[in-house]
């Protein structure tokens, strides 16, 4: 499935409390943990993210602790997608358990701007930056991840494999 947003652009290192802070997780309820998705690092981010947007960011997105409240947060914020050029391993299979798509790689990282309208599709392996004009390949998603990530995550994923 492609995914198509504006981009918003974060650096290096954005830990998982900076995706959302620790007093937010005395809650399961995904809506209020959106409405605190980045505010560390952008106050106003949830005033600005439009469902579809993807957020594009350096290296180490989602260090930290192994709270799955980050992916949450920001799936449900509407980012579509999260392109970095490289993932705390532990955020990587979290978001991939809860269905949000995350794609690694440095260059779209590095080359995206800030509002550039991006379309990311994993089962070609090509991001397109249509402000800019520009193409980058990426490795392509393989088939289970795209069965977890269209059935909205992994326990969704085994609810329809088991029946």
């Amino acid at each position: 499935m492609p995914y198509k947003g504006r981009a918003h652009k974060f650096g290096d290192d954005i830990n998982t409390d900076d995706i959302i802070a620790a007093r937010y997780l005395n809650t399961t309820d995904r809506a209020e943990l959106a409405r605190h998705c980045m505010e560390h690092v952008d106050k106003n981010f949830i005033k600005k993210v439009k469902p579809g947007d993807i957020i594009v960011a350096g290296k180490n997105f989602g260090c930290g602790s192994s709270r799955e409240h980050a992916p949450i947060a920001i799936k449900t914020s509407g980012v579509s997608c999260v392109i970095a050029a490289s993932f705390a391993r532990i955020f990587f299979r979290n978001s991939v358990n809860i269905g949000l798509p995350i794609v690694e790689s440095t260059e779209p990282s590095k080359r995206i701007r800030k509002g550039d309208l991006v379309r990311v599709n994993t089962k070609l392996g090509i991001i397109r930056n249509l402000t800019r004009k520009e193409s980058y390949r990426i490795e392509k998603y393989p088939t289970f991840m795209h069965r977890i990530i269209n059935a909205g995550g992994l326990m969704n994923y085994l609810k329809k494999r088991i029946k």
